[in-house]
């Protein structure tokens, strides 16, 4: 990477670093899916980690320079995901620069995700994230490892990672939808700990990626 590249970088992440942004794909995949999961999450982590993330979140383009105004991004949908040769490499360069993606599967996503991966690290490949991990254990402790939210096919919950040079880059949720449980219980009647597992998961993934 270019210095100049990674000083910018550094730079629009300082500026920006109280902001997610919701990735925005190609492929015909709803990426728009569950509109109001990560602004109740927002709330939630801002009332109780001593955050003060923008409470409207913005939408961003793979491929779009602005991209790296954001030390987090959020990326759902139950479709296809097709990333085109500059957007594979736009999102590898704000990965391995220190930006965090935080995949839901909201069920159907899995193929067209992991398809998509592969070509953003092709010599990289997704590992189950350990129970140990830190991420289980920022202001929220989960021993077990992600909690179970929401039922697709009958599988347990699992959390998947890409680590880039030892550091965590993507988190991918898979078989439990934790998104569903962020957004409004009109929309989602989970039952009440349920909705509170899933925004304590998803609390800590915002601290640890602002933090990392």
């Amino acid at each position: 990477m270019k210095p100049i590249f990674f000083l910018f970088f550094l730079i629009s992440i300082f500026v920006n670093a109280q902001e997610i942004a919701i990735l925005k794909y190609n492929g015909g995949g709803d990426w728009y899916a569950n509109p109001t999961a990560l602004p109740n999450l927002i709330d939630f982590t801002n009332k109780n980690c001593k955050t003060a993330i923008s409470k409207n979140p913005t939408s961003v383009a793979v491929g779009s320079e602005d991209l790296f105004n954001f030390p987090m991004v959020f990326m759902t949908g139950h479709g296809n995901v097709l990333f085109d040769t500059n957007e594979t490499e736009n999102l590898r360069k704000y990965l391995i620069s220190g930006g965090f993606l935080h995949i839901s599967d909201n069920y159907g996503l899995d193929t067209f995700i992991r398809r998509e991966l592969k070509k953003v690290f092709p010599n990289l490949e997704l590992q189950e994230i350990p129970s140990s991990h830190p991420i289980f254990n920022q202001t929220f402790s989960f021993p077990n490892g992600i909690p179970k939210i929401h039922e697709h096919d009958k599988k347990p919950a699992q959390a998947f990672g890409i680590f880039y040079e030892g550091r965590l880059v993507v988190f991918y949720d898979y078989e439990t939808d934790l998104s569903d449980g962020w957004e409004d219980e009109i929309i989602h009647n989970n039952p009440k700990d349920v909705r509170e597992k899933a925004l304590k998961m998803g609390a800590n993934l915002i601290e640890y990626a602002f933090r990392n």
